[in-house]
């Protein structure tokens, strides 16, 4: 859709001329004589922007600004002053406008100023789609720039009409629990209940209790009948994060909700009904786990009815910049600072950087980024030294790295930075101290 712009001003010759120019530039220009008239047309039709005088018959631009803001608030302004007048113009400012421009005036400035607006505006409806993607809206209208990511969301909408189990697969930290909530509120069920666990942060005696709920008495501390997830979620959606980190015993009892839809609590002989979709979620090699006898093979092609890689955020590096924007969003009201955004060589390191904790290692960065940075814009200085030091080997170094010995190299800087706490470590790396382990005993 073309960006509507509408210029008021009396002299009929630079009217005429600001219109043809902007016109020239691909604008959708429209043009007023006088204030009055400059509303009248935004009453009838929407603009992008409005160009006006700050001195005209009727209304003048002073006086049509707080109109425009607050009837029109989605329209910039730019006010038109000449030399004398800029004192005015800057008043104009305090009260909304966006910008102002001195006659005589070069179009050229016009032109810079209205690209300014326009990427501004481009970058707030991907922030409000982000906000939308990351605060589960129903309408769920995300922002991918990626084609890689474009076409996870294209699965997405493919099965919406669908209630198939959904196996996600992809690294630690690439956004699968978000992807989860995303497929239950495009689904049917999508008013139902939307549950989630992580596997691998309970023992086995807990999580069974936490899925399939227990009866009083069923185990020491049991001293009351609690309802499980698995039976919370019924009509409703259950996210199992981490999958591969379920013992086989509590692989079976899953299995057979997920074939039969019924169940009994820890300590009970009755039988429960439900009617659960479930989405599972591993950053392990499934397969490689059915081979060596650690995953139930029926299991896993009952949770895999339909599978969704998401790629990891060094192979999707176009969504790197409106997702740091949207983190800088998100943590700047609890650090009460006027950051505004990035400077170039901010943005460049987070562009050069392999990003082996993906999405939510960019998040930890960027909240680090803000509690340090004391300027208007997020520097390389407030950015870890590491990662700008730290690379993925490529071709020319005579070897390169797997993404198994990339991992555990990073994990390796983390935990070292951290004097060995393995706890924080794996609390920074966003897994679980089991998975650490794993990683870090790898040959």
């Amino acid at each position: 859709m073309a960006f509507r712009v509408l210029v008021a001003e009396d002299e009929e010759i630079t009217l005429n001329n600001v219109i043809e120019s902007l016109r020239d530039e691909g604008y959708d220009a429209s043009g007023a004589k006088d204030g009055l008239q400059a509303l009248k047309m935004m009453e009838e039709g929407n603009f992008d922007v409005l160009i006006s005088d700050i001195k005209m018959p009727e209304i003048s631009g002073l006086e049509l600004l707080p109109k425009v803001k607050e009837l029109f608030p989605g329209t910039e302004v730019i006010i038109v002053t000449g030399f004398g007048s800029i004192g005015s113009a800057v008043e104009a400012m305090k009260s909304g406008a966006f910008d102002y421009i001195t006659k005589p005036f070069d179009l050229d400035e016009l032109a810079l100023k209205l690209k300014k607006i326009q990427e501004q505006k481009v970058l707030m409806k991907e922030n409000i789609a982000l906000k939308t993607f990351y605060g589960m809206n129903r309408e769920v209208p995300i922002i991918a720039k990626s084609e890689s990511m474009k076409g996870v969301l294209n699965d997405v909408e493919g099965m919406k009409d669908s209630d198939c189990n959904v196996l996600l697969t992809g690294e630690s930290g690439v956004g699968k629990n978000l992807i989860a909530k995303i497929i239950h509120s495009t689904s049917k069920r999508q008013h139902m209940p939307f549950l989630s666990i992580n596997c691998a942060t309970l023992t086995e005696e807990l999580l069974a209790s936490e899925l399939f709920g227990h009866e009083k008495g069923a185990f020491t501390g049991a001293i009351k009948t609690k309802q499980g997830l698995i039976e919370i979620a019924d009509t409703g959606t259950l996210f199992l994060d981490e999958i591969a980190e379920m013992s086989p015993n509590l692989q079976a009892k899953l299995l057979k909700v997920v074939e039969d839809g019924e169940f009994y609590r820890v300590g009970e002989t009755k039988l429960i009904k439900v009617d659960v979709r479930f989405i599972a979620a591993t950053n392990q090699d499934v397969k490689r786990l059915i081979s060596e006898g650690k995953f139930r093979e029926d299991l896993y092609y009952r949770l895999n009815v339909m599978e969704i890689f998401i790629p990891p955020l060094r192979e999707r590096m176009e969504d790197i910049k409106p997702l740091s924007i949207y983190f800088l969003q998100k943590h700047l009201p609890s650090a009460h600072k006027n950051i505004t955004g990035f400077t170039k060589e901010a943005m460049e390191i987070f562009m050069n950087y392999s990003f082996p904790g993906n999405v939510r290692e960019l998040e930890n960065l960027i909240e680090r980024a803000i509690i340090l940075e004391k300027g208007p814009l997020i520097t390389a200085n407030s950015l870890p030294h590491s990662i700008q030091v730290l690379h993925i080997d490529t071709l020319d170094s005579g070897r390169v790295l797997t993404i198994d010995e990339i991992v555990k190299e990073y994990a390796e800087k983390v935990l070292k930075m951290l004097g060995g706490n393995r706890t924080k470590a794996a609390e920074m790396l966003g897994i679980s101290r089991t998975s650490l382990w794993k990683i870090l005993k790898e040959e």
